[in-house]
């Protein structure tokens, strides 16, 4: 296991290395771009209209206050994060197994994350791995030392931090608080009294920041946008199946398959099977399913959870401590699992190092930042059309902000007959036309609806365009559309 370790840790060098100059790219600069606006006295679903949870903002304002915008802020934030999360995974593991197993299953967790390229450094899945690992540890401490109650709640308060970053981190929550009531009737002590805890300091977090949320005026938008639009439409959209989702992920049938079988030997060759510490690693792995199917996407990054608590249950299968005596023929099984799993993200880490659809995205977005800036006089507005094409990462370049709280377009382009969908078109139209912008950018791509032919089935915005703008420039995946200036 020394060896495959020693491999394993040149192996994540290299890709550090290699991932140093990875740019800011798709959903983060969104994030960032909500961040500024509220560090520009805005509130985010009241100036900005989004899906997301506050604490996302919140991370991405600390990283804007802290570093900037560019490139070397984010990727700095992006590596210190899986450091602290490697960090925490070692402590965690390093009491089921012995302390080279639990390192090699940081550093696996290290190139799991660097394998997957750019557009998944800082992705908000990833970033509720510390909050999730950190209420595993906290729980299963406070479970150790005979349910000590500022350890408990100090695992609640980070799961409960975790639900303002992913609110389905709350099912886990509710899981670490149910382990923690049947260890403590295990061990003849008050149940009640420690669920209390965990499900106390759970909710300190969600309630500053809703209080803050409600205080910046964004509380109420954020409702309507939750059970208006969130829950009962976008929940519908672009929904695929567990199986047609993993079919487009690189390596990944490979990858989780693997990662799954060492679980799966960690927990049957465990010498302390219901350790606090195991039991909570190993429900992380169903809550990661349904992490993944309940949002029902796709997404290669809303695995993260599920990767996460595999990499924690991996080291025991490994491990001459962790594991029974009789486990050997397992464990060697394990350790040829877990080379072979190491070279899989090595050929994916390398693969994903450069792509040419980050590069022209990145391209893309300097040169719209450098057309689009001399059509904008200072103080004016620019609306644009996209979803991650990189137009809203010209606006964060440029410091601009939009007439609209509108940062994407997709809205408009489902359930088209919905009158919840046609009072977000009817409250686009009217605020471009209250405060008529410099410019409208609209972007090739989006999501679902692809192509600048998606405009077709919004006819009140494409008159509009034809009547008020002016084509003023058709470049590389992006039309920008000037104000007309009437003599």
């Amino acid at each position: 296991m020394k060896l495959i370790s020693a491999a394993s840790a040149l192996l994540l060098a290299y890709l550090i290395w290699a991932s140093r100059a990875w740019p800011l790219v798709h959903d983060a600069p969104l994030m960032h771009y909500v961040a500024w606006l509220i560090g520009e006295g805005g509130a985010p679903y009241r100036d900005a209209f989004d899906m997301n949870v506050p604490g996302v903002y919140l991370l991405h304002l600390a990283v804007l206050r802290v570093g900037g915008a560019g490139d070397g802020a984010w990727r700095f934030f992006d590596l210190g994060w899986l450091a602290a999360v490697g960090g925490l995974l070692w402590a965690y593991c390093r009491r089921m197994s012995d302390a080279v197993a639990a390192g090699a299953a940081a550093v696996l967790f290290g190139l799991y994350h660097l394998s997957g390229g750019a557009w998944r450094a800082g992705q908000r899945d990833f970033l509720l791995c510390l909050f999730l690992l950190a209420g595993a540890y906290g729980v299963a401490r406070g479970l150790e030392q005979a349910g000590d109650r500022l350890t408990l709640f100090a695992g609640g308060l980070a799961l409960g931090a975790g639900t303002m970053v992913k609110p389905h981190a709350g099912l886990y929550w509710l899981l670490c608080a149910a382990v923690t009531a049947v260890a403590l009737r295990r061990a003849g002590r008050s149940a009640w009294s420690g669920v209390a805890v965990v499900l106390a300091g759970g909710l300190v977090v969600p309630a500053l920041v809703l209080v803050w949320l409600s205080g910046r005026g964004g509380l109420a938008p954020f409702l309507a946008i939750l059970t208006g639009y969130l829950l009962p439409l976008y929940s519908q959209v672009g929904r695929v199946s567990v199986i047609g989702a993993t079919r487009w992920h690189a390596w990944g049938r490979t990858l989780f398959g693997l990662l799954s079988a060492l679980g799966l030997l960690g927990l049957l060759t465990a010498a302390r099977p219901w350790s606090p510490r195991l039991v909570l690693a190993a429900l992380g792995v169903p809550y990661g399913v349904v992490h993944f199917v309940f949002q029902g996407k796709g997404w290669e990054y809303q695995l993260y959870p599920l990767a996460l608590f595999l990499c924690a249950l991996a080291p025991v299968a490994v491990s001459r401590g962790g594991a029974r005596p009789s486990g050997a023929p397992a464990r060697a099984v394990a350790m040829a699992a877990w080379a072979l799993l190491v070279a899989v993200l090595g050929v994916k880490g390398v693969e994903a190092r450069e792509p040419e659809w980050i590069a022209a995205k990145a391209r893309r977005v300097s040169a719209l930042t450098r057309d689009l800036g001399p059509l904008v006089p200072p103080g004016e507005t620019v609306q644009v059309l996209d979803t991650t094409a990189g137009g809203v990462h010209a606006l964060l370049r440029l410091g601009v902000r939009q007439p609209t709280r509108f940062i994407y377009d997709f809205h408009f382009f489902h359930h088209g007959d919905d009158p919840r969908i046609r009072a977000l078109r009817a409250e686009l139209l009217a605020g471009l036309a209250a405060r008529p912008p410099a410019a409208v950018v609209v972007l090739e791509e989006s999501w679902p609806a692809l192509g600048y032919e998606r405009l077709a089935a919004f006819p009140e915005l494409a008159r509009m365009l034809d009547g008020s703008f002016t084509l003023a420039v058709a470049g590389p995946g992006y039309r920008i559309h000037a104000k007309r200036r009437d003599p």
